[in-house]
């Protein structure tokens, strides 16, 4: 491949004879403006610095310098190569550097959340992990445990956090075990007789907003069996959420919503939180992965359950 520079053609294919060192003799010279200035600089004799001159005019086909009596001056070739030439010294002067610096190569870890995780269990292990891990470079998205799931298997991601037991076949641990309680509407007089718990047959002929069962498939059906169970007949209003609980209420006209308590504080900050009891329901949360992963995988997923049992 040519590459032209002006009037001057420099040659960077296999052929190529141009060496870093008659760059910076021809940078030495230019700003010199004499060879022999120039040689003294370099430490090297005139006539090895004029013969490297000769083999870099040689093989850009044109001459880079005038003489004048005073000593060189270079060509309009000259300048425009000059140019060039210092913005390439540049870089190869830094490459060193950049390279040294660089520090430990990082691999990205794709790894799905779900809904509901709380932040203090999220900052906890993602600090453990940059603290300890730092080749590991952690790429986050949300989505549903189905959603992580099909995305596991097809190999998009990397680990998964899922609310149901994850198939035979993958890696798993439990990493986390939250209480499902009752959100309830300001407007709703629950008395004091309920203390921080709400039994599950209060909900009885309530509007209850509940996440669909994509979202917290083992949860809901648990819900559901256990209210039909108690014989309370709430009226039920499922969707599928993640920030927009307010909305969804409204939507429905639902004055109680069944969520775990780190989601109730952060969606609906101004309703009552109760933990549900007779039966307490419980939401799990699992880790996957496929048995056979990358080493820096595997160690982000033993870091997390690490960090989640010190928890």
């Amino acid at each position: 491949m040519i590459k032209s520079y002006g009037t001057c053609t420099v040659s960077s294919s296999r052929e190529n004879r141009v060496e870093l060192r008659q760059l910076r003799y021809f940078v030495e010279a230019c700003d010199r403006g004499s060879l022999s200035a120039a040689a003294k600089s370099l430490l090297v004799s005139q006539p090895a610095l004029t013969r490297q001159i000769q083999l870099l005019e040689r093989e850009c086909g044109v001459p880079l310098f005038d003489r004048v009596p005073s000593g060189v001056l270079p060509t309009p070739s000259g300048k425009a190569l000059y140019q060039h030439v210092m913005t390439m010294l540049r870089y190869a002067d830094t490459a060193r550097d950049a390279a040294r610096d660089a520090g430990p190569v990082r691999e990205t870890v794709e790894i799905g959340l779900v809904p509901g995780l709380p932040s203090p269990w999220l900052d906890r292990w993602i600090d453990a992990v940059r603290d300890t891990l730092p080749q590991a470079y952690l790429s986050l998205s949300d989505g549903s445990s189905n959603t992580h799931l099909q995305r596991l298997r097809e190999g998009r991601l990397d680990i998964a956090f899922l609310h149901e037991p994850p198939p035979a076949d993958l890696f798993h641990h439990r990493v986390l075990e939250e209480s499902f309680g009752v959100a309830i509407d300001p407007s709703v007089d629950i008395g004091g007789d309920h203390d921080d718990t709400w039994p599950l047959t209060a909900l009885d002929g309530l509007d209850v907003l509940v996440h669909s069962r994509e979202q917290v498939p083992i949860g809901h059906d648990q819900l559901i069996a256990a209210a039909h169970h108690a014989g309370a007949t709430p009226r039920w209003h499922f969707a599928n959420y993640t920030e927009n609980a307010h909305a969804c209420l409204r939507a429905t006209g639902s004055t109680a919503a069944i969520l775990v308590g780190t989601s109730a504080a952060r969606l609906l900050p101004d309703w009552t939180w109760r933990r549900l009891i007779e039966p307490p329901l419980t939401m799990q949360t699992w880790i996957v992965r496929q048995p056979v992963v990358r080493t820096v995988v595997a160690a982000v997923t033993d870091t997390i359950i690490s960090a989640s049992q010190a928890s």
